[in-house]
């Protein structure tokens, strides 16, 4: 065979070689799911369920933060009173409607530590400052904290859903203002401990980065949180109806599992919260529970039967 013949069936060969591995390549990328759209309802759903749990049904999500809790009195400075340190474990599930379309319920319970802030373990009892009693902490252990209803593309009105946070090059965050006001659950027999108006507002920042959270390849999206409470008085502190509030300011983000949890808030929830290594199941239809509801279990009201 001629050498110019014997070249060119070389050439001719590779670039055919060359064109299959560019048409191979051609037939991977034309599979490949496109990522989320946060623009369309479906899309902003389905980022809401990856912030919020796992596109997998059922399985645990674990999100844990750290941070200060403040009191705040007319008339003198701000108290740094405990540090804060809380958990929520959750699991969604799918849901689907004719109308509204494919979307996600979750379930969750959630812990909160009240701790020293110098030795940063748990309070089993605390020193009033301004009454100079000293009260019984009641940690919260909310079981449920359940979603209201399911998150749907569209609402009852056939309204879509929206993706309501900021993107900036590869970062997205969002925030979310939550205020309060509603009949206090601790009335009658609670007057020492609180009276009144239930009257707070919590604020939620979350952060992540989009490629992450809009890739059709990840179940759950990493996400960073901030959050801040403003409230009254704690029940247990029994401060009544003297003037003041409270504020939490806290981070923290959503971990690979429970085990992620710092081992010695691991040890305080097995020795004392079992329930707490796991969500509620994935059909609990029980009311949710709040801090104030908590403690009327745990509080007999002022004058009733023991």
């Amino acid at each position: 065979m001629p050498k110019t013949l014997r070249v060119g069936l070389r050439i001719s060969v590779a670039a055919g070689f060359t064109l299959a591995v560019l048409a191979a390549g051609t037939a991977t990328a034309a599979k490949k799911p496109p990522n989320i759209d946060l623009s369309t309802p479906e899309g902003a759903v389905t980022a809401s369920r990856k912030m919020q749990c796992s596109m997998k049904d059922g399985q645990p999500i674990t999100y844990w933060w750290i941070g200060d809790m403040y009191s705040r009195v007319p008339g003198e400075p701000d108290r740094l009173l405990f540090r804060a340190e809380g958990m929520n474990i959750r699991q969604c599930d799918t849901v689907t409607d004719p109308k509204r379309g494919t979307g996600y319920r979750y379930v969750s319970k959630e812990i909160l530590l009240y701790e020293d802030p110098v030795t940063q373990k748990p309070l089993a009892t605390w020193k009033n400052p301004w009454t100079g009693e000293e009260v019984k902490v009641i940690h919260i252990a909310n079981d449920p904290v359940n979603a209201r209803g399911p998150t749907f593309p569209y609402d009852k009105n056939g309204q879509p859903h929206k993706w309501t946070g900021t993107v900036l090059g590869n970062h997205w965050w969002t925030t979310d203002t939550v205020p309060l006001f509603y009949d206090n659950p601790l009335q009658g027999g609670y007057q020492d401990y609180v009276g009144g108006k239930y009257h707070a507002v919590e604020m939620f920042n979350s952060f992540g980065d989009v490629d992450d959270l809009t890739s059709p390849k990840t179940a759950t999206a990493q996400v960073r949180v901030g959050w801040t409470r403003i409230s009254g008085w704690l029940p247990w502190m029994k401060m009544g109806d003297r003037a003041g509030e409270i504020y939490f300011s806290a981070a923290g983000e959503k971990l690979s599992s429970w085990d992620a949890l710092p081992e010695a808030f691991k040890t305080e929830i097995r020795a004392n919260y079992p329930g707490w290594v796991a969500p509620p199941p994935i059909d609990d239809a029980r009311p949710n529970e709040t801090s104030w509801t908590y403690f009327k279990k745990l509080v007999p009201a002022k004058g009733s039967a023991p």
